[in-house]
């Protein structure tokens, strides 16, 4: 999970809407569900802020045909009033459209009770959510919280204190961040940078070139207006580079240190 903070004040129809917050949480459903036509234009802004990432878990969710949802950081159930608040929105992998009935046919091919929605469409996070437990995207520190392991799966930052690792633990399960589908994508990228990076210290060829191709933001063709993007699970690969990733982001994208 990378820090998202939003860059101005949205879209003026969210602005507008804002104006005059609902009050309950009947009338947030009510009135979000009256703001479809504007929705795609929030969730262009929205994109355009996360690099084309997925808020919660960095997915491209655009070259999974998953799609995305606006997502609410805050419920519209349990915060009404922060229903078009553009600083509460986000945009979330799942759309009603793609993702969600194509999670059902992966989630139909594994045994058991499983869950694979992850993210806004993670049972636990469409429930109450603990907003002082939970860590937000808006905290410039939320990337910290978590660490990632070489068999794809997420867990607390073991150099934080317990309460922080607590904190991410109620994270992790509350977005389901350890659905197998993203565990499988994220185990199968680690072994590919595993590959990349053996053989370019085999070879004698520039690593800091590698992490540059993988971590630095480039043109996303499937976009409607060509938006800058980044690479999947961004912050798995920062880890995994570690102090070249840093160096390089410094100097070829500080805007993402």
């Amino acid at each position: 999970m990378r820090h998202v903070a939003p860059t101005d004040a949205g879209p003026v129809a969210l602005s507008q809407a804002n104006q005059t917050p609902p009050e309950s949480s009947d009338e947030a459903t009510r009135r979000w569900q009256g703001f479809a036509p504007c929705k795609q234009a929030v969730i262009d802004r929205l994109l355009q802020d996360q690099y084309m990432l997925c808020c919660y878990s960095e997915l491209r969710a655009d070259l999974y045909g998953l799609g995305y949802h606006i997502e609410h950081i805050e419920n519209k159930s349990q915060n009404p009033q922060r229903t078009f608040d553009w600083s509460n929105l986000a945009a979330s992998a799942l759309s009603s459209d793609e993702g969600l009935p194509k999670l059902a046919s992966y989630r139909a091919a594994i045994p058991g009770k499983v869950e694979v929605n992850f993210g806004g469409h993670a049972r636990e996070k469409q429930n109450q959510v603990d907003t002082v437990q939970f860590v937000s995207i808006r905290d410039p520190q939320c990337a910290s919280y978590f660490a990632y392991l070489s068999n794809g799966e997420m867990g607390p930052n073991l150099n934080r204190s317990l309460a922080d690792q607590a904190r991410a633990e109620y994270t992790i399960r509350l977005l389901n961040l350890n659905s197998p589908y993203l565990v499988t994508l994220r185990r199968n990228l680690w072994d590919e940078l595993d590959a990349l990076l053996a053989q370019h210290l085999d070879k004698g060829w520039s690593v800091e070139h590698l992490c540059q191709g993988e971590m630095t933001p480039h043109g996303c063709h499937t976009a409607p207006h060509y938006l800058p993007a980044l690479n999947s699970f961004f912050s798995l690969t920062r880890q995994f580079f570690g102090p070249v990733a840093e160096k390089t982001l410094r100097q070829y994208a500080p805007g993402l240190v």
